[in-house]
């Protein structure tokens, strides 16, 4: 049911036999870092209970299923953000929708993503339909912060919590569908068992190797060397924080085996901090540098 999906297979296989058994909850919440395959589950799951024929796996051939596939099933709606939220508008336009009686399907499907960014407002507001949901219903929330929902929301939802996909998995996938040869171990721990992550990053791999040579020589070069070597770090500040947190990957490893890197990780979180309260930018990264090479000299 769930092609192309990798990791978390138990939960694969929970959903596949709530299907099967006809055991399939009201509303569910999925719950987990970004890029684990949450909303392509979610997805198939409700193209799954949408489904009108009798076979057990895969279908794809009834009204149904390919109503689902061109994006025009009368009987499932996908709602996102609207902006920085997700307003009490939209889940008030779930709420007259849902009232209304399944057209092709004998069930209806909501699926609400990055659903921790409802409002207070829009929370309060889809309770009222978690409490009384119609009988033909499953309303499917996804997001990445279990704390940002309300306790009554999350009191009503079968809630499921995805897991980072293992190492291994996301470098075979890099290996067999990008090509990516020399993934090191600092860049999985970079990754955080996200494959979405690892894609987003795959274009910047020989920029992180630069980065962790850099780091890596910090105590065999001297400043004017390891300064000039650095000009992808001044001139990428979009990703400076995904930089610097790669910077401490590589600093913690180090520090493993000489104690001396130990204190670098305070430095580079320092500099996090300062750019957070808009310090300038080219100095914070001049006095990062300098520090983490007094600190193994």
């Amino acid at each position: 049911m769930f092609d192309g999906v990798i990791g978390n297979q138990n939960i694969q296989s929970k959903l596949i036999n709530s299907v099967k058994e006809n055991k399939v909850s009201h509303s569910y919440m999925f719950v987990g870092i970004d890029g684990i395959g949450k909303k392509i589950i979610a997805k198939q799951f409700a193209k799954k209970i949408l489904c009108t024929s009798n076979i057990q796996e895969k279908c794809d051939e009834c009204k149904s299923c390919i109503e689902f596939d061109s994006d025009n099933h009368p009987d499932f709606l996908y709602i996102e953000p609207d902006g920085n939220s997700i307003k009490i508008e939209q889940i008030r336009y779930l709420q007259k929708k849902i009232q209304e009686k399944p057209i092709i399907s004998n069930k209806k499907v909501y699926i609400i993503n990055d659903a921790n960014k409802m409002t207070i407002e829009a929370q309060n507001c889809l309770l009222k339909t978690l409490e009384e949901p119609p009988e033909y219903s499953t309303i499917i929330l996804i997001g990445n912060n279990e704390s940002a929902f309300l306790n009554t929301i999350k009191s009503r939802c079968m809630i499921i919590t995805f897991r980072p996909i293992e190492d291994q998995l996301v470098k075979e996938y890099l290996e067999k569908n990008y090509q990516m040869m020399n993934i090191t171990s600092n860049m999985l721990e970079a990754f955080q068992g996200s494959i979405g992550k690892a894609i987003i990053l795959k274009d910047k791999i020989d920029e992180y190797q630069q980065i962790e040579k850099i780091i890596e020589e910090l105590d065999k070069k001297n400043i004017i060397d390891i300064i000039s070597e650095s000009e992808l770090i001044y001139k990428d500040k979009d990703e400076i924080m995904d930089i610097l947190e790669y910077i401490n990957i590589v600093l913690l490893k180090l520090a493993k085996e000489k104690i001396k890197f130990v204190n670098c990780i305070k430095i580079v979180e320092e500099t996090k901090m300062r750019l957070k309260q808009n310090a300038n930018y080219d100095m914070s990264i001049d006095n990062m540098l300098l520090k983490l090479w007094e600190q193994v000299h």
